[in-house]
């Protein structure tokens, strides 16, 4: 029976940050739409690329909220949780703040608009510091609706000021500004604990350790995207772009299965049950994922248009990379719950091989997404290998 309803809360938990992450994803995309439609293909242009580096600046949030959940699985207060936090945000701050020139010439993009998309840099790592409280405390319900609540505090105010005739950076600003009033509703949604009174001091080196670690899984995910656009012709561009949507499908639906079962990879007691479990769901939810990329191909050109048709021979390729890539982070997701990050050096050798082979072997879509799928599936075999033998152990 214990088990049985241990299964039953962790389904209702996974169901719950499904939901919330589908619905701040799904907000994020259509937040595309006015954009592209008010600011023209210029200002759209600079708008998407803002959008990317903000991705990045994202990095150090997602690391602190595994770092946050895995402490207070283990026990520590949230007083000195949301210390490390303002201490993270305030290093991200200072970063911002000198990158955003250089992020401008970059990215051909004005100052103040890169300042604009950057300034939401620290307030995501104060989000992700109470959707760690959280998630380590086991409250999925309220952070499903945290989640949710995040993709509309980005997304209405960004509207709301396009419809206004703002700019790219005037409609940055006001999602930056959405996204700060939703962390302190979840500041507000996150009860405060004592914590025990002997544990060892934290660092925002430990998050930066953390850090190195999405940073890889995020390259890995995301290269081959950027790479294919600039050395393929523009038409297979498009194509390798349509076909990485399949990718990110089937590397971003399972990421509830992670967040729910993480508190206990953080427990030794339940370290390798977690584990086990985590990569069992995610390798089934990829199978069937990967099976429907094959059976609906024949579809998409109807769907999208004859003139991606060379695609849907190899759509299911894509999927198991997006599959590969969601279990390869749920190895990692185990490695950041027992402090374990230098498993992350697996993801930055399949990360340099990739874009090797890019640069130099792969010369169309099909064989791009060969090797990234490639990549992904060693990748994820040997730290899914690592983790299941040491968590038995």
């Amino acid at each position: 029976m214990p088990n049985r309803t241990a299964s039953t809360s962790a389904l209702a938990g996974m169901t719950l940050v499904t939901v919330g992450s589908m619905t701040a994803n799904a907000a994020s995309y259509l937040l595309h739409l006015p954009a592209s439609r008010f600011l023209g293909v210029e200002g759209y242009g600079e708008f998407a690329s803002l959008l990317a580096a903000q991705l990045v600046l994202a990095v150090p949030a997602l690391a602190l909220q595994s770092v946050v959940a895995r402490e207070v699985a283990r026990g520590r207060g949230t007083a000195e949780l949301r210390k490390l936090g303002y201490r993270c945000a305030g290093v991200v701050a200072i970063l911002a703040s000198a990158l955003a020139p250089v992020v401008a010439v970059v990215l051909g993009t004005g100052v103040l608009a890169t300042a604009s998309a950057l300034v939401v840099a620290p307030v995501l790592v104060l989000l992700g510091t109470e959707q760690g409280l959280l998630q380590g405390s086991g409250q999925f319900g309220r952070l499903g609706a945290v989640l949710a609540a995040a993709g509309f505090g980005k997304v209405i105010p960004a509207v709301a000021v396009l419809t206004a005739g703002g700019g790219p950076g005037i409609v940055l600003a006001a999602s930056a500004i959405g996204t700060a009033v939703v962390a302190v509703g979840a500041r507000i949604a996150s009860a405060t604990r004592e914590g025990d009174a002997v544990r060892s001091p934290l660092t925002v080196g430990t998050v930066l350790r953390a850090s190195q670690v999405q940073l890889a899984l995020i390259g890995l995910s995301a290269l081959d995207l950027v790479i294919a656009a600039a050395l393929l012709s523009a038409e297979q561009a498009g194509l390798y772009a349509l076909g990485a949507v399949a990718t990110k499908a089937a590397f971003w639906l399972p990421q509830a299965v992670g967040v729910v079962l993480y508190p206990r990879m953080a427990n030794p007691a339940e370290s390798f049950k977690a584990v086990r479990s985590a990569m069992a769901v995610v390798a089934a939810i990829g199978a069937v994922l990967v099976l429907g990329a094959a059976l609906v191909a024949p579809l998409l050109p109807s769907i999208v248009g004859e003139g991606y048709a060379p695609v849907q021979s190899y759509l299911w390729i894509f999927a198991l990379q997006g599959a590969c890539l969601a279990l390869l982070q749920s190895g990692l997701l185990w490695a950041i719950a027992g402090e374990r990050t230098q498993l992350a050096i697996v993801a930055w050798i399949g990360l340099a091989v990739e874009v090797v082979l890019l640069f130099f072997v792969a010369a169309t879509p099909l064989q791009f997404v060969i090797v990234a799928a490639s990549v992904a599936a060693v990748c994820a075999a040997v730290v899914s290998a690592v983790a299941l033998s040491s968590s038995r152990s």
